[in-house]
């Protein structure tokens, strides 16, 4: 595995809107409305700006093309505690270690802006047990479990880490 080619920026340009669009599609996971949202939370940054909006972006590129991004903000109302909304690795690129690049860098991120505590929310459908392999895998502890929360039988499964982990 090589992804010394991997480069991050943080600074989101209207063009991503598409970006995420594609990687959140090639995923096959995501409704059409969950990836609006995460669109309309780009959207909001672009208008807004981060501080704003509470929506702060990182994209992974690879070869001068975006492959993956994450959309993270301070949880309103608390001290340090921020929130990962999203993760994603585009469908061609996924098993390659672009998402631990991502999610570390990521981390870094909060650490540096001061946050103390990330949580994590994903569904406990089967077709999520490699999502919530992932957070495990990089040294997330399941902290709570809301039981039908998206669906009968599809829980809320919140994970947390320590940023400096």
């Amino acid at each position: 595995m090589n992804n010394s080619d991997v480069s991050f920026r943080c600074i989101p340009e209207p063009a991503d809107l598409l970006h995420i669009r594609d990687i959140l599609v090639s995923t096959g996971f995501f409704f059409d409305y969950e990836i609006d949202v995460a669109g309309e939370l780009l959207d909001d940054c672009l208008k807004k700006g981060e501080k704003k909006s509470g929506f702060y972006f990182l994209f992974a590129e690879q070869n001068s093309s975006v492959c993956a991004f994450s959309c993270y903000g301070p949880t309103p109302c608390t001290s340090g505690s921020y929130d990962l909304y999203w993760i994603a690795v585009h469908g061609d690129k996924r098993g390659k270690g672009i998402g631990k690049l991502l999610f570390n860098e990521t981390c870094k991120k909060i650490k540096q802006a001061g946050g103390r505590k990330i949580f994590i929310e994903t569904a406990s459908r089967e077709q999520y047990k490699p999502t919530r392999n992932f957070y495990i895998t990089c040294g997330c502890t399941e902290e709570a479990r809301i039981a039908d929360f998206y669906d009968l039988g599809d829980d809320k499964v919140i994970f947390s880490i320590l940023p400096g982990k």
